[in-house]
């Protein structure tokens, strides 16, 4: 069938709207409509080839939609059914038989390759050269999508999809960190180094379990804000004050938990060093390939602090995603105040957006191209 779908072409050039040939679900596959798509840094940064996904590809992974249609294995869902796309795993691995299907065997097969287990691709252009187009099982930066049965998430018929389209990857990594990996108890203290999307995420998830004192630390005064009216209780502007030091001064010598979210070697020793001793600290940034952390072993490590990265926050996501919406319903956690949306023709305009810091969340609303016009200005092929 033909769709509509943002194309990343070439390292660091604007998506193109193009319309692309989409595959029938194999039998395993569920085709979905996509209502909605959260832009996620990771695929800025794999635009960018932070890692080398390959191109031209069609990106996306946070996406909500319903489903269309399903192959002839494919019990978990059925046609007209609301579902969110999130990763993929293999299910019979022992990390996914355990539990934590984030640190599947073939994670990486499945999610940053591009392309199926196979070596196939969903979506295919016009004769001009391969097309990666199973981005994450998904690749739903587009009007419809193909995904596993493993990686979509059925999820009530009132759901609103443009809420729930984010908690694929960025909602659900910060708050699975905290909910899932950390776990820290009532009355514990936390710091959140960078409160974009994925930090506000976390500091929501914090209050939820009971941190007595949550710190937000970043350099905008206006995520400061807005995460104090979120659930943090204690705000640092790194940009005028040493936030190690400030950490220490506000807890008596440091926190019990510290959530780094943005890959900055230089932010993730500072996140290290606010720790208390026995402390944890969860890496959810996503760095450059090679990026290293330097710490000093005997004054930081053996007095008991531990530093652990966390992947799609630890979480199964058939059981937390249903939560997390039902805890939005509730008001516990308001997702909506993170998001501004924008159409899909728009995409360039979000990108540079976020990348400004103007927009904290970016969901887009897929569109098809316009029948008359040349599309000048619009960035289309």
């Amino acid at each position: 069938m033909r769709v509509t779908a943002a194309v990343a072409r070439d390292e660091g050039q604007p998506f193109i709207l193009e319309e692309l040939e989409l595959d029938q679900p194999r039998p395993d596959e569920v085709l979905v409509e996509v209502h909605a798509v959260g832009l996620c840094r990771t695929d800025i940064a794999l635009r960018d080839q932070w890692l080398p996904v390959q191109l031209p590809a069609v990106l996306g992974h946070e996406g909500a939609g319903v489903v269309v249609r399903t192959g002839s294995d494919v019990t978990k869902v059925r046609p007209g059914d609301k579902v969110v796309m999130t990763f993929a795993s293999c299910g019979q691995c022992r990390y996914c038989a355990g539990g934590h299907p984030a640190y599947c065997v073939e994670l990486l097969d499945r999610n940053i390759s591009g392309g199926r287990l196979d070596g196939s691709n969903a979506l295919h252009g016009d004769g001009d050269g391969e097309m990666h187009g199973f981005f994450m099982s998904q690749s739903s930066f587009a009007t419809h999508a193909i995904a596993s049965e493993r990686n979509v998430v059925k999820v009530d018929d009132g759901t609103d999809l443009d809420i729930a389209g984010p908690l694929g990857c960025g909602i659900q990594a910060g708050a699975g960190a905290v909910i899932n990996r950390l776990r820290p108890e009532a009355g514990s203290t936390i710091a959140v180094f960078g409160v974009g999307s994925v930090g506000m995420a976390a500091v929501m998830a914090a209050q939820l379990v009971g941190c007595s004192k949550i710190i937000a630390v970043d350099t905008q005064p206006d995520r400061l804000a807005l995460a104090s009216e979120l659930g943090a209780t204690h705000l640092i502007d790194a940009s005028r004050v040493n936030p190690v030091s400030a950490i220490q001064t506000l807890t008596d010598g440091g926190v019990g938990y510290t959530v780094e979210t943005t890959a900055e070697p230089d932010v993730l020793r500072q996140a290290v060093y606010s720790l208390a001793a026995l402390g944890t600290c969860a890496i959810l940034g996503l760095g450059p390939a090679g990026a290293e952390l330097s710490v000093d072993m005997t004054n930081l490590l053996l007095p008991g602090r531990t530093v652990t990265g966390v992947t799609w926050g630890d979480s199964r996501p058939d059981e937390f995603l249903p939560q997390l919406l039902e805890l939005h319903g509730q008001g516990r956690f308001p997702i909506d105040r993170l998001i501004d949306t924008y159409s899909m023709m728009d995409i360039n305009k979000a990108v540079e957006d976020m990348e400004v810091g103007k927009c904290l969340k970016a969901v887009l609303k897929p569109c098809s191209l316009p029948v008359r016009g040349d599309g000048a200005g619009l960035g289309m092929r």
